[in-house]
This record gives structure tokens, sequence and C-alpha cells, in this order.
């Protein structure tokens, strides 16, 4: 990344999350509330959870639905130190959420695992629906919704994808993520790229 100023190019360095003291929590709560980063102009994605269990205890990062009616994992790494001290692969550990994932067949599934919980952890951000819906109705009502406006509601899980987030990937990883793709598996890197200039963060996506 290049500052162009009176005509003069400055580049300005990338540094990682963990340089910056900014823990994976932060980076989930950033995207969680600003999920569009992620995204492009024909995308959207709601998001319907955070930090959900599965049978093993283990714990996703983020949970979403896109506009094709898929449930979307989102995992998330600080950057490659973290991606490498894993004992399990960082695309392994996602398969393994999205296959839990891949057992919902109705919209009230979701409700009763994923999105209602959501909405009762997060009760503030939803406190004015709340009034005259409970969070289990509450829920419903915004899947179906979003579901309708992208004419997916036929299409309600009919295939599952995988987002990975990292401010960098290893080449394992990223050979991993080819492979699966070309072989029909949705998954995607992202990478979310940590810049200081004048005292500001600046993130290239």
């Amino acid at each position: 990344m290049y500052l162009l100023s009176k005509n003069n190019l400055e580049e300005i360095e990338p540094i990682t999350f963990g340089e910056m003291n900014i823990q994976e929590k932060d980076i989930e709560e950033m995207l969680r509330q600003n999920i569009e980063i992620i995204t492009d102009e024909e995308e959207s994605l709601l998001i319907i959870g955070d930090q959900i269990k599965n049978k093993e205890n283990a714990r996703s990062d983020l949970t979403a639905l896109d506009q094709n009616g898929n449930i979307v994992l989102i995992e998330i790494k600080r950057d490659l130190k973290d991606i490498k001290q894993r004992v399990e692969a960082f695309e392994i550990q996602a398969i393994r959420y999205a296959a839990s994932y891949a057992t919902i067949e109705t919209i009230s599934e979701a409700v009763n695992k994923i999105y209602a919980p959501y909405i009762n952890k997060h009760e503030e951000e939803f406190s004015k629906d709340l009034t005259h819906l409970n969070s289990d109705e509450l829920a419903k009502r915004k899947i179906v919704q979003f579901l309708e406006v992208n004419k997916s509601l036929d299409n309600f899980n009919k295939s599952q994808r995988i987002i990975l987030v990292a401010s960098d990937f290893d080449v394992q990883t990223l050979s991993a993520v080819a492979w699966l793709s070309e072989n029909g598996v949705q998954i995607e890197c992202y990478k979310l790229i940590p810049y200081v200039f004048n005292e500001s963060f600046i993130i290239n996506t």
C-alpha cells in the first residue's frame, strides 16, 4: 500500500494483528458487526451465530446465511503464526464445523440451535424488536425475510460454505483450499491485512 503525497509515493508496510495487540476475539467482533468487509457487491451475509458449540464442545467463530440460502461458517485466525501453531489444520477444523451444520434441515432447527441463542446473547442489539416478539419468533422472521428478499427460501441450507479469515495464509492451507474448491467444496480465504498510518489502523481486504 502506498501513500501519494506531493507527487511522492510513500510505502506503508503491513504489520500483524499480534503486533497491534489485537486478539482473535477482537477480529471476530469487528466482522460480526461489519460483515460487509468480506462480501462483494453481489453478495449479502446475515450473521446468525457466534461461538456455537458442536457435539465435541468445540466452538466455531461466526455463522451466517448467504443470499443463496447456504449456512456459512466463518473461521478466524489472527495471522500466519497462529495458523502454524495449531495442531489441527485450519481448513480441517472448519470442515468439521461445516459438517455439523449440514445436518440442519429446517429454518426452525437453525432458529433453535443457532439464531435464537445469538439474539438472546446480544439482546441489547435487538431490544427494539424484542418488545413485541420473543427471540425464537424474531429469529424466524429475520431468516425468512432475508431468504425471501433473496428469492432463496426454498434453498435453505441445501449446501454449506466455509470462509477462512486471517492476515496471511501458509502455502499448505492455500493449496488445500484450492484443491477443495476445485472439487466442489465452497471454501474461500480472505486476507485482512492491517497497516498503521499516522496512529490510525487501516485494514485492507
